[in-house]
């Protein structure tokens, strides 16, 4: 019983010590786009060096959480599972920001203008979006951004759409497949009469060939650093002060981009509201 005793006085001393130590860690979730192929050993390679100035610039351990569905990102984010994230998905991103859930710490530099592209082939008759009812429209995967900005573009220009199996007079079929540069593929091949894509490589191959693009979409800010509300303040502005403040070469070389510039509150808001979130 005296021994029971003394273990019990001693988890008791030593419990808060615990509990101070477990809410030492710095939860880093990671969900990079579904239309890009990489593996959650190469994410979590990439971001590493981050997770490491995160870590001295906070005093935190920093765990890091690859997380490839955008759904599972978004449930952890409901339930503010992740003290920080990094979202390429715009739409993701900033619907929790709407929410008060997250807010926006650090954006991707070169990464602030994602514009989505509509490709033809070019000798189509099509000119403009009007001309693509009652054809077909392919886009990367539905729940991808460059997706969310072909719906948000149909939606102001007041242009019907579909997504059934059959093309409807004076409406938009909108079809889809995985990965971005897939698109071309299906023009190519008679799949679809037009494609959307946002990624440059894709656009850049495609005119070289000859191919067409006959809109550009406003451009939106993607791949951002978001905290949770719940986050103290104070290492809220240290994870922005050191992504912001971020100078080293190799870090910056291993993660694949160019540095971090402070979030426009403007833009942010316009896009919420483009996006219809």
């Amino acid at each position: 019983m005296k021994l029971w005793k003394w273990w019990a006085l001693g988890w008791c001393a030593l419990a808060p010590a615990f509990a101070a130590a477990q809410g030492n860690e710095l939860v880093f979730s990671i969900t990079e786009g579904v239309t890009y192929q990489a593996t959650p050993k190469e994410i979590r390679d990439k971001f590493a060096p981050i997770a490491e100035i995160l870590a001295k610039a906070t005093g935190r351990r920093v765990r890091m959480q690859v997380v490839p569905a955008y759904n599972d990102v978004r449930a952890g984010m409901a339930k503010q599972e992740f003290d920080l994230a990094f979202i390429h998905p715009a739409h993701v991103s900033m619907a929790e920001i709407k929410a008060g859930r997250y807010k926006a710490v650090a954006w991707t530099a070169g990464y602030t203008e994602y514009i989505m592209s509509v490709l033809v082939a070019k000798d189509s008759p099509v000119k403009a979006l009007e001309d693509l009812k009652g054809h077909t429209l392919v886009t990367p995967d539905p729940d991808s951004i460059t997706s969310a900005m072909v719906r948000a573009v149909l939606r102001v220009e007041k242009i019907p759409y579909t997504t059934g199996k059959q093309v409807v007079p004076g409406s938009i079929r909108v079809i889809t497949t995985r990965y971005q540069d897939a698109v071309p593929f299906y023009i190519e091949n008679g799949f679809a009469q037009a494609g959307s894509t946002a990624a440059n490589s894709v656009v850049k191959a495609w005119t070289e060939k000859g191919g067409r693009v006959i809109y550009r979409s406003r451009p939106v800010p993607i791949k951002q650093f978001i905290v949770s509300s719940k986050l103290p303040a104070e290492d809220a502005q240290r994870i922005r002060d050191a992504l912001l403040g971020l100078r080293d070469p190799k870090a910056l070389e291993t993660v694949g981009y160019k540095g971090f510039v402070a979030p426009n509150p403007d833009i942010e808001s316009s896009t919420i509201a483009w996006l219809g979130l």
